[in-house]
C-alpha cells in the first residue's frame, strides 16, 4: 500500500514537472532592435508596450530591446531578422522598401497634402498593406511615421530651377530621394547619415533634408542658413515583427500583441507630429525662412518623379492611392460647400 502511495505521489510530481516544463517552454523572448536612442519618446513608448505585453501574457512573452543602433543600421537589422537573431524593429521608409518595395510609394514627393489624407490612406489600405508585409515575412504592428520632410541649405532655394545650384545630400541607397531631386534639376550626392556633418564641414555638400525633429538632434541646422517653408515629401515608418516568431505564438498572445500595438503605436504618430511641430518652429527661429515660388511647378515635377518611380513600387498601387486621394479631396470639397 505504501509502495502504491509512493508511486502515486511520484506520478503527481511528474505531471507537475511536465506542466511546469511546458509553461517554461512556452515563454518567448522577442528581440527588438531600434535606431532610436535611449531616452527618446519612441523608446519610452516601446518600453511601455513591452511592459504591457509581459503583464497581459503573464510573463510568457518578454522583450529584449536594443536601442541606439547597436544592432546596426536598418539593412543589418533586416538581415538579422531573416536569420532569427532579431525579431522585430521600427523602420523608416528606406528600411520598409528593403522589405516590401510597394510601401515606398508612401514616401514619394507631394503625394499627400496633409495628415488627414495620410491617416485616410493608412485606414483605407490597411488590409492591403498588411498582406504585402505578410507576403514578405513580416507582420505589421503599427505605423510610426517620421513626418514631413523639409529642405535646409546654405543657398537660396525657392523654386525648382534653384536646385541646380545645390550640392545636395541624398540618403545613400534611397532611390526615391535620388529620382525626386534629379527631377528638380540637381544631381544629389549619396552619403550615409553618419557622413553628413563631416561633408557639410568640408564643403562637399551645402544642402540637406529631413524632418525637423530629426534635423535638430543631428545638429545639421547649425551649419545651414535657409529653410524652405514647404514639405517636399512625407517620410513613413512602421513597426514590424517577423512572421516566423509571430506564428509561433498562441492565438490569444497574437491578439494581445495586435491590440496593444494599436494602443501604443498610434501614440507614436501623435508624438511624432507634436515633436515635429515644435521642431519646425525652432528651426524657423534659427534660420532664414524662404517662401516657395511656383508650387504648381513643384507639384508637376513631383508627379513625373512618382511616375518614373513606379519601376520600384509598381504602377498599380500608385494609381490606386492617387485615385483614392482624388475622391477623398473631391468629397471633402463638396462637404465644405454644403
Amino acid at each position: 500500500m505504501k509502495y502504491f502511495k509512493f508511486l502515486l505521489s511520484y506520478f503527481y510530481c511528474l505531471i507537475i514537472l511536465i506542466i511546469f516544463s511546458s509553461i517554461t517552454y512556452s515563454q518567448t523572448t522577442i528581440k527588438f532592435a531600434t535606431l532610436a536612442p535611449e531616452g527618446t519618446n519612441w523608446v519610452k513608448v516601446l518600453r511601455e508596450f513591452a511592459k504591457d505585453i509581459e503583464a497581459q501574457t503573464k510573463g510568457n512573452i518578454k522583450f529584449k530591446i536594443y536601442t541606439g543602433g547597436v544592432q546596426g543600421d536598418e539593412k543589418d537589422i533586416i538581415r538579422k531578422i531573416k536569420i532569427g537573431q532579431i525579431h522585430a524593429s521600427g523602420f523608416t521608409g528606406v528600411g520598409l522598401g528593403e522589405i516590401a518595395k510597394e510601401i515606398r510609394v508612401l514616401d514619394t514627393p507631394f503625394l499627400f497634402k496633409n495628415y488627414e489624407e495620410i491617416d485616410y490612406i493608412y485606414l483605407k489600405f490597411d488590409k492591403e498593406f498588411r498582406n504585402i508585409f505578410e507576403k514578405n515575412g513580416f507582420v505589421l504592428l503599427g505605423w510610426s511615421e517620421i513626418g514631413d520632410v523639409y529642405l535646409l541649405s546654405k543657398k537660396i532655394v525657392t523654386k525648382p530651377s534653384d536646385f541646380s545650384n545645390l550640392k545636395l545630400w541624398a540618403w545613400e541607397g534611397d532611390p526615391i530621394a535620388l529620382k525626386t531631386f534629379e527631377n528638380y534639376g540637381t544631381k544629389p550626392i549619396p552619403l550615409s547619415i553618419a557622413d553628413v556633418m563631416t561633408s557639410i564641414q568640408t564643403g562637399m555638400i551645402d544642402s540637406v533634408y529631413a524632418t525637423p525633429a530629426t534635423i535638430i538632434p543631428l545638429g545639421w541646422h547649425t551649419k545651414m542658413v535657409y529653410l524652405l517653408d514647404m514639405p517636399i515629401t512625407y517620410a513613413s515608418g512602421a513597426v514590424l515583427i517577423s512572421k516566423k516568431i509571430f506564428d509561433k505564438l498562441s492565438e490569444d498572445e497574437q491578439k494581445i500583441i495586435i491590440n496593444l500595438s494599436k494602443k501604443h503605436f498610434s501614440n507614436l504618430n501623435k508624438i511624432a507630429r507634436e515633436d515635429n511641430k515644435k521642431a519646425i518652429e525652432l528651426l524657423k527661429s534659427k534660420l532664414k525662412v524662404l517662401k516657395p515660388q511656383n508650387i504648381k511647378e513643384f507639384e508637376e515635377l513631383s508627379k513625373k518623379a512618382r511616375e518614373k518611380l513606379t519601376s520600384i513600387y509598381g504602377k498599380e498601387i500608385l494609381e490606386k492611392i492617387e485615385k483614392t486621394l482624388f475622391e477623398f479631396r473631391n468629397a471633402k470639397t463638396k462637404n465644405n460647400k454644403n
